[in-house]
Order: C-alpha cells, then sequence, then structure tokens
C-alpha cells in the first residue's frame, strides 16, 4: 500500500541512521541517494555519538557486554539489563548501517583487550550465551574478523527441538522464542556477509521452523499465546522477542533466500496490522530498562519512527509478495 505523504516525510525528517533505510526500503530512491545517507552515520547524529564514545582499547563503557563498573543489577532498582558496553554499541552501530571502515582497527584492539564477563573468555570466541554469541558473530562478520568457529557453534549447540536457549548451560534443553530469534538473526547476517555453510543454513531453516510450527506467537503443546512480551512492540529490540521483530528476521531470510513468504507468518503479520493506528504510525509501547548513551526513539505512548518504518516494510513485503501469488494462481 503507497505511504501517504506526510508520514513519509515524517520518517524522513530523521537521523541518517534510519533515513537512509527508509530512502531504500519505503521510498525506492536509487542507490546513489540512500548510499550517500548512509555514508552520513559515521559523521552525523546517532552514529557519531557512539563512534566518540569508543574508549582507547576498542572497547565502550571499558568492558565486553557490560559495562567495567557494573556490579550487577540493584534489587532495589528497574534500570535492568545496561546497554553501553561494547557488544551492544556494535550491535547498534551495525542496525544503523554503519561502515565498518569506520571501525578500522576496532576487530584487532577486541582481539587484544576485550574478554568476556564469563570466564576471561577471548572476545571473538564469543562464550556460553547463545544470544551474546549470536551478536558476536554478526558484529565479527560486519567488521570482517574470522568467527567461522562461532559459527559452527551453533551448529553443535542447537537444542532437539530446532531451537536455541541462553540456559542451556544451566540445563534447558526445550528451546526459547528470544534465544531462537536471536541465534537466526546473528546466523543469517554471518551468512550473507560470508556465505555460510550448509551444516549453518541447515541449522538457520530449522530453527526458523521452530518458529513457524508456532506462528511466532503460541506454544506448540498448548496453542496460548507465549507471553504478552510476543504481541507487544519497543524499539530499539534489544534482546527481545516480539512478532515484528521475528517478522522483520523472515523478511529478510525470504528475501535472502529467494523464496516467497510462509503462511505460517499470516497470524503474526495480523497482530502488526492491527498495531497501526489509523494515522498510519506505530506507538512505542515501552522501553526495555537499562543504562543506555542516549535514546535512540520516542518515550512509550508517542507515535515511533523506528516501529513504523520496521512494521510497514514488512506489511509492504507480505501484502506485495501475498497479492503477486494470489495474481498467479489466477
Amino acid at each position: 500500500m503507497p505511504i501517504d505523504p506526510p508520514l513519509l516525510d515524517w520518517l524522513l525528517d530523521s537521523d541518517p541512521a534510519l533515513r537512509w533505510q527508509v530512502e531504500r526500503d519505503l521510498v525506492g530512491a536509487p542507490e546513489a541517494v540512500w548510499s550517500a545517507t548512509r555514508a552520513r552515520v559515521a559523521t552525523e547524529g546517532f552514529g557519531a555519538r557512539l563512534l566518540a564514545a569508543q574508549d582507547p582499547d576498542g572497547q565502550w563503557a571499558g568492558g565486553a557486554y557490560f559495562p567495567g563498573d557494573f556490579r550487577g543489577p540493584d534489587p532495589a532498582d528497574e534500570d535492568g539489563q545496561p546497554y553501553t558496553a561494547t557488544t551492544w554499541t556494535l550491535n547498534t552501530l551495525r542496525d544503523f548501517g554503519l561502515d565498518p571502515a569506520a571501525l578500522a582497527g576496532t576487530a584487532e584492539l577486541l582481539a587484544a583487550n576485550s574478554r568476556w564477563e564469563y570466564e576471561g573468555l577471548p572476545y571473538w570466541g564469543g562464550e556460553v550465551d547463545c544470544c551474546i554469541n549470536a551478536f558476536t558473530l554478526a558484529n565479527g562478520a560486519w567488521l570482517g574478523t574470522d568467527v567461522s568457529a562461532l559459527a559452527g557453534w551453533f551448529v553443535e549447540h542447537r537444542l532437539a527441538d530446532g531451537g536455541w536457549n541462553c540456559e542451556w548451560v544451566e540445563g534447558s534443553t526445550r528451546s526459547s522464542f528470544h534465544s531462537t530469534l536471536n541465534s537466526l538473526k546473528g546466523m543469517l547476517y554471518y551468512e550473507a556477509a560470508t556465505g555460510g555453510t550448509d551444516a549453518l543454513r541447515e541449522a538457520r531453516r530449522a530453527g526458523e521452523e521452530y518458529l513457524l510450527e508456532r506462528g511466532l506467537l503460541r506454544r506448540r503443546s498448548t496453542g496460548e499465546l507465549v507471553g504478552s512480551w510476543a504481541t507487544h512492540f519497543a524499539y530499539p529490540f534489544r534482546w527481545v522477542y516480539s512478532a515484528l521483530n521475528a517478522a522483520d528476521h523472515f523478511r529478510s531470510a525470504a528475501l535472502h533466500d529467494g523464496t516467497a513468504p510462509d503462511p505460517r507468518l499470516a497470524d503474526a503479520i495480523e497482530v502488526i496490522r492491527a498495531a497501526r493506528r489509523p494515522d498510519g504510525t506505530w506507538l512505542q509501547e515501552r522501553r526495555h530498562p537499562g543504562r543506555t548513551w542516549f535514546q535512540i526513539d520516542v518515550p512509550p505512548g508517542e507515535p515511533s519512527p523506528w516501529l513504523t518504518f520496521h512494521a510497514t516494510r514488512v506489511l509492504d513485503w507480505w501484502d506485495e509478495a501475498t497479492a503477486s501469488e494470489a495474481a498467479g494462481s489466477r
């Protein structure tokens, strides 16, 4: 469905980190246009602010996954997970579309200076948490360092039901929606950047099947909604599962694989569609609590440019693909 000009103008009036994606995916602008905007991420706005916060040793906030001064959450507060350390900042810059050339030398600095809070393991080797390893897999591929051993880790640690769970090390044998989606996103990024391997592709598709069998929303055993978080939308997505976060992955995977949308996405797509307001926007429903360098999106209750972009892009992809399939079957 064509986007209304006032809504498009609102989306375009944004930081270069979002604007270039709107130009490419919603406007259909020539590559010369959106790539010029994308180049500004390194020198303007959110991207430039994050680059300026990098420590001389290559890290951010003095730590790999947690800031160097973090001693665990205080039970009396609700600040939650801090999002200022190295891994989270790299995730954000990668999502912004930053040219990795702006971080030349960072991969080498992290190899030399950064260690995981878990047992002091070397940064690019990952650790035991599949979400952390997925972020590291994607960030390593983005920065051009060899993380092929970490790619193999996902093949070896897939659970019998097809997905992953960050609590496997505590004995969990059932996959998690959150952990599985984060793992899939990391594997897809690695695959797109490097070509991947047959074993990794097989693991990714098995993990996608885990979510598709559940309609992206429901427990397979009972058909009940897996959790209220599945239908609540917030940006940045962070590590948290939602129907929108998952549908965004399945869009990327289908475009990468050259396949049509799986019909089992339909219920999740309708959840996304139902959240659209009459003016074409989606509201920020909450913020994931935790320390940040600065806020990227609007407070809860306000129309979110980032959620509106992601949701509009997903619905455009679904509607165009399903309309073409319907026309071809006539």
